[in-house]
């Protein structure tokens, strides 16, 4: 699945890491850049890190009773308690990893990458840094969560001893 990408390439001359950011569910990559350059005053921009901003592929979305919108993956409600669909979210983890695949055979490490996201874009952040490549630098989530029982929370208890996961940075509320 080929998705629509706002990349904001390094401003210096060398390219040594990448930040890839998801939005939340109903938004699009174009809407965070701009809720980004609102929060900021400026795009995200850095001399050596190349950023990308992917949309989510229009699918239908069950907690919005079957309607098309930009989602990461689908799910059957918005609870904690609500099992993961697995299959949504495989779909996904192909796209991810060809973005990643990408950026490793332009000469980044994965340990110079760093995913994150907000709201389902955070989730699908958790996902990638925990259970897709837990080689990559780190990954970061704002407002957002994993549901109880995700696969991530068997992926990071299969780790063996010495093993390292990624950093994590992860915070939710009004600041």
């Amino acid at each position: 699945m080929r998705l629509i990408e706002k990349v904001f390439n390094p401003t210096g001359k060398s390219h040594i890491g990448t930040l890839i950011f998801f939005h939340g569910s109903g938004d699009t990559g174009r809407g965070l850049t701009e809720w980004i350059r609102f929060l900021l005053g400026r795009d995200l921009e850095f001399p050596h890190i190349k950023v990308i901003i992917p949309t989510a592929p229009v699918q239908p979305y069950t907690p919005m009773g079957g309607e098309n919108s930009n989602v990461w993956f689908n799910r059957k409600r918005i609870e904690m308690d609500c099992p993961e669909i697995r299959t949504s979210l495989a779909s996904i983890y192909d796209t991810v990893n060809e973005i990643l695949k990408r950026e490793i055979a332009q000469g980044v490490p994965a340990e110079r990458i760093i995913v994150g996201g907000f709201s389902m874009g955070g989730a699908l952040a958790l996902h990638t840094a925990y259970h897709l490549n837990r080689d990559l630098a780190g990954v970061f989530a704002i407002s957002s969560f994993l549901n109880t029982g995700s696969i991530v929370y068997d992926s990071v208890g299969s780790i063996t001893e010495g093993e390292k996961l990624p950093d994590l940075l992860m915070f939710h509320g009004e600041r």
